[in-house]
């Protein structure tokens, strides 16, 4: 369940990211750090790299997976409470809650997991 709930999010985020990029160009962030800009960009590819790796390597891709939350969520949390100036619940702030959920079930269910996949094989 934990690899094919990984699978889907992970999926969606590569969509989500090139969407924003065919929508933005090649700067979809224009109000956000550069430094920042280049990771979210970084996301497309890092997405569908853990997409690929949950489905061929599944103990990588989930660490890679959780890799990529827990840094998402912090790089959301600046964008939505640093950068973002506004005031109350915004959807940004909304999306960054999401993902931070989706780290810290991730990063909590990553050790039995990984024992689970390694029992396995």
């Amino acid at each position: 369940m934990v690899l094919i709930a990984a699978v889907l999010v992970f999926a969606y985020g590569t969509v989500v990211h090139v969407v924003q990029l065919v929508v933005g160009g090649l700067d979809p962030y224009p109000a956000m750090p550069t430094w920042l800009s280049v990771y979210f960009v970084s996301l497309t590819v890092l997405d569908a790299a853990a997409v690929v790796l949950l489905l061929r390597r599944p103990a990588a891709g989930l660490v890679l997976g959780a890799f990529i939350l827990v840094t998402d969520a912090l790089a959301n949390g600046y964008a939505n409470y640093v950068v973002d100036q506004a005031g109350g619940v915004t959807p940004g702030r909304v999306g960054q809650a999401v993902i931070s959920v989706l780290a810290l079930a991730l990063v909590t269910a990553l050790p039995r997991t990984l024992r689970a996949l390694a029992a396995a094989a």
